[in-house]
């Protein structure tokens, strides 16, 4: 599902991730003043977050196969701690599903980004590993960034003129949506959360049938035979850590016709680790953190 434009666009303003960290910020006269994010996983399983745009009221929900609304999960508002709706394992296993199917979102970015204040650290996450992938999918947002406007003369100056002092060079704008204080300060685990998961009302069949689903998606992945070859290869890389060698598994790939957006971006220049890990992982069929451990 391709991102909805109103959702694009909201995502290149940092006043929409405050709003959604529940700190109290508004939008001035958002357009539309409400949003609904859908995101399918496997099977006609989802997940959708309703979000009010003037209260920063937030609604995460499951969405069952056959079903027109989804089941709630959890539910947050501003200065609220927000509901363990989510295991961490569970959101990184929806998000790397979802990113195969959907190359225009890719792991880690806008899911993890969107839906990770849901999922807070718990006893069973390695917590600078999730910090981690937290960081690389705020660092993820992107926004366009106009070329600057020429300045200083319109010929090349003469030598003794040459340097910035005499034609400083304009400030380029950094296209990272969220500044550094904003990306460490929205990666740290929450400092407080709210129970859910042992209400009678929360969906505990629906939510388990679909991790046992997107788990087997993602584990056949590497028995497809476009990808059969490639695994041993992928097991040296995951077993040694060696991320230099992630060039050869692309060309090895390329070479059997894998044209596959999400697996080929994953493991291209520039490299991400924590994308370029998963997918390693993936093709491995290692554990889930096997090879990104060894980077973090």
């Amino acid at each position: 599902m391709p991102v909805p434009e109103a959702l694009r666009r909201l995502s290149e303003d940092p006043l929409f991730w405050s709003l959604l960290r529940a700190e109290g910020g508004a939008l001035s006269e958002p357009d539309p003043t409400h949003l609904r994010v859908s995101f399918p996983i496997t099977d006609g399983y989802g997940l959708v977050l309703d979000i009010d745009l003037t209260t920063g009221e937030q609604a995460l929900g499951l969405r069952e196969p056959a079903t027109s609304e989804p089941v709630q999960l959890g539910w947050v508002a501003p200065g609220h701690a927000f509901p363990a709706a989510l295991h961490w394992h569970e959101l990184e296993l929806f998000a790397k599903v979802i990113a195969l199917d959907d190359p225009t979102v890719p792991h880690p970015g806008l899911v993890v980004a969107l839906l990770g204040p849901f999922a807070p650290v718990s006893g069973e996450d390695d917590e600078s590993t999730v910090a981690a992938v937290r960081e690389a999918a705020y660092r993820s947002l992107r926004r366009a960034v106009p070329p600057p406007e020429p300045s200083g003369p319109e010929q090349a100056p003469l030598p003794l003129f040459a340097g910035d002092s005499w034609w400083p060079r304009q400030p380029e704008p950094s296209p990272q949506v969220l500044d550094e204080a904003a990306v460490a300060a929205y990666s740290a685990p929450a400092a407080a959360r709210l129970e859910v998961r042992t209400g009678k009302r929360f969906p505990h069949e629906g939510l388990t049938d679909l991790v046992r689903r997107a788990a087997r998606r993602l584990a056949e992945l590497p028995d497809e035979q476009l990808y059969d070859r490639v695994r041993p290869l992928a097991r040296h890389i995951t077993d040694t850590g060696d991320l230099g060698t992630v060039n050869a598994l692309l060309g090895v790939l390329t070479e059997a016709g894998c044209d596959h957006p999400t697996v080929l971006d994953a493991l291209s220049e520039p490299l991400v680790p924590i994308e370029a890990c998963w997918m390693v992982e993936t093709l491995a069929g290692a554990a889930p953190g096997t090879l990104l451990r060894r980077h973090v």
